[in-house]
């Protein structure tokens, strides 16, 4: 990418749209097209081409998604799988027909087999069935890459895509019903030290490990890849690094300052029991992740308590 690329982040309200603006700032990146959900509705075909036949831009990140937990995912499957499939066909088909330079689709790690040898190679992916609780989500994601692979292969089109781990950071959606992990802890945990609530439940057994990256770390990342990458398979980003939802708990509860005691609910799903991404062939490209976990979580809960939700 040169400094003057008219550059599109669809999402870029979003915990990774936010970030990647972040980091396209950082790195003098500020020719940027940026427009809320309100401006433009990226299910809408229409709407999408029109935009992308007055802005022409050169780049384009695909960071907008409906996303959520596993409550969300199983009370709203038919959203999940309706509103992301139309962003990716939408964003995807319309950057190809209207020449943009090169287009980095963003996936999850959720579109990896439950039961894949771990870590996850970039290689498993459709050797097996999903995760039941998240399906519908990682369907339309891998549909998205898949995208970017066909389009590659037919067109030349210059679309790679990114396979995120867990994220967590500034701009993270801490709503008490659809939020993720981290940030459904931080503010279970941060109202019951307000209530001085003597317990604080967390689903399943405390047992699944996770694999967690700070979101600008995964911003850089993306970068990183758009300037080095050209291949048609998928790109894993991770930390490398996992730890169980029980250490998860104890740690948050640590920074947030609680005191009770952690019960774990274990009438409630675990989800995929591991989650670990094998992360060689990005580190193959010479990108390694910076941030500490422990700090960054700290950063995190401080961002929710200035903002709220």
């Amino acid at each position: 990418m040169e400094q003057d690329s008219k550059i599109y982040v669809a999402g870029h309200r979003g915990l990774v749209g936010s970030a990647l603006v972040r980091a396209l700032h950082r790195q003098g990146y500020d020719n940027l097209v940026l427009c809320t959900h309100a401006e433009l509705d990226l299910c809408d075909q229409k709407q999408v081409r029109d935009f992308f036949d007055c802005e022409l831009p050169d780049y384009v990140f695909v960071a907008a998604a409906k996303v959520g937990g596993i409550l969300a995912n199983s009370t709203y499957p038919a959203e999940f799988i309706t509103t992301n499939l139309a962003i990716a066909t939408n964003v995807i088909e319309t950057s190809w027909r209207s020449g943009v330079k090169k287009l980095l689709f963003l996936g999850s790690s959720c579109i990896y087999p439950k039961h894949a040898p771990q870590p996850m190679t970039e290689d498993c992916l459709l050797t097996g069935p999903l995760e039941p609780t998240n399906e519908w989500y990682a369907i339309a994601k891998i549909a998205g890459l898949k995208m970017c692979a066909a389009y590659r292969r037919q067109y030349g089109f210059n679309a790679i895509s990114a396979m995120p781990t867990n994220l967590y950071g500034p701009e993270d959606n801490f709503h008490p019903s659809g939020s993720h992990v981290i940030p459904g802890m931080l503010r279970r945990f941060h109202e019951a030290k307000l209530a001085n609530a003597a317990q604080v439940a967390v689903w399943g057994d405390g047992s699944p490990l996770r694999e967690f990256l700070h979101v600008d770390d995964l911003a850089d990342a993306c970068l990183h890849l758009m300037r080095v990458y050209e291949g048609e398979e998928s790109v894993n980003v991770g930390s490398g690094v996992e730890l169980s939802i029980r250490e998860l708990a104890e740690i948050i509860a640590d920074v947030v300052g609680f005191t009770g005691e952690i019960v774990f609910d274990t009438t409630k799903p675990n989800g995929m029991p591991r989650k670990l991404l094998d992360i060689s062939k990005l580190r193959a490209t010479g990108w390694e992740p910076s941030r500490e976990f422990r700090q960054g979580l700290a950063d995190t809960y401080r961002w929710y308590v200035e903002h709220g939700e």
